[in-house]
């Protein structure tokens, strides 16, 4: 079996409302697609070790597309 967020393959939603205007907050996706130009290209068994959570863990941005208000979200990652 293999863990797998359930955010970065879509099998999940979810929402979070943001704390100073009250707007549903977009999911930007994983942190580690935000370190630098080519982390997006880098394989998640690299970037994953650099968010500081366990490897049982997704670390996602979101952001509110009213304020600019962001948000960093654990997610529990599932097995597949």
């Amino acid at each position: 079996m293999n863990l797998v967020c359930p955010l970065c393959n879509a099998l999940k939603t979810k929402e979070i409302i943001c704390e100073t205007c009250h707007t549903k907050m977009e999911d930007g996706g994983m942190i580690g697609d935000y370190y630098d130009d080519y982390s997006p290209y880098l394989p998640i068994s690299i970037t994953a070790r650099i968010d500081g959570c366990p490897p049982s863990q997704c670390v996602h941005l979101f952001y509110c597309p009213k304020c600019g208000r962001d948000k960093r979200v654990s997610i529990n990652k599932q097995e597949i």
